[in-house]
């Protein structure tokens, strides 16, 4: 595969049925970073320049040694790309993701935090572990206590329902 429109055609000839995605600490989906996240976005996928948090958490996940080592452009799925999946798991843990999980579950839906979109998505669940949960009260506190165990799946859909 060599191109945007290569990759784009292969999501767009079957459908989607699951996405498998994190949150970043930025609440970007795939790198769909508040400044380039567009909710109505007419791609399937796109080139994106990276914001500096993204490429800060780029280092410190391990993927890069140093800030300068980063792409300061990728190439990702849109959010509409990401939101046709039938179910969409996020998986989300620690503690550097809190302050992101607690915005996708209580922040007003919108660009500025594009995670806060898995809210509209009926089949949408995140998996968060006690440290990742520990800043969203509610449902995702429930969650992280649910079977005395300290990982979590909660609904991200709005009015969601914690397991």
């Amino acid at each position: 595969m060599r191109t945007i429109g290569e990759y784009a055609h292969k999501l767009t000839r079957e459908s989607t049925d699951i996405v498998v995605l994190g949150i970043g600490e930025n609440t970007h989906l795939a790198f769909n970073d508040p400044h380039v996240a567009m909710f109505g976005d007419p791609e399937m996928v796109k080139e994106v320049e990276l914001d500096e948090a993204c490429r800060a958490q780029q280092v410190g996940d391990g993927c890069f040694g140093a800030l300068e080592e980063v792409p300061r452009r990728a190439m990702t799925v849109t959010i509409p790309g990401l939101m046709r999946a039938e179910y969409i798991f996020g998986v989300v843990p620690g503690a550097r993701k809190a302050e992101a999980v607690r915005r996708t579950l209580k922040e007003e839906i919108n660009e500025r935090y594009p995670s806060t979109i898995l809210r509209r998505h009926p089949r949408a669940i995140l998996f968060l572990d006690a440290d990742s949960a520990a800043k969203a009260g509610g449902d995702a506190d429930s969650a992280a206590g649910a079977g005395g165990g300290a990982d979590s799946a909660a609904r991200a859909g709005e009015g969601g329902e914690s397991r």
